[in-house]
């Protein structure tokens, strides 16, 4: 089975604490690799993550999906509180917007 790491999203962020860039992989939020120059940064965190792959592979452990591998459905949900959907629906005949 192929490594498809390399779809992965990857992050690099500077930390001025460390003097350092820290490479960061969404699918992978447990691990980090830090560098002081941001490619290395990146080069680092791609490695430690097909590294991982292929000892999750060996261990038949599930790997995570790729982001950008991933269908969505297209809906987005989103819960307020009782009171504002309430006064939203209240004003919902005089407002020219969808609730």
């Amino acid at each position: 089975m192929k490594n498809n790491s390399k779809f992965y999203t990857y992050r690099i962020t500077w930390l001025e604490d460390g003097g350092e860039y820290l490479g960061l992989c969404a699918e992978f939020p447990s691990l980090s690799y830090l560098h002081k120059n941001p490619s290395e940064a990146l080069d680092g965190i791609a490695s430690l993550v097909c590294d991982v792959v292929q000892d999750m592979r060996k261990n038949n452990e599930k790997i995570p999906e790729a982001l950008s591998k991933k269908e969505y459905s297209g809906k987005f949900v989103v819960r307020i509180p009782p009171e504002k959907n309430t006064e939203n629906c209240q004003l919902k005949p005089w407002k020219k917007v969808l609730v």
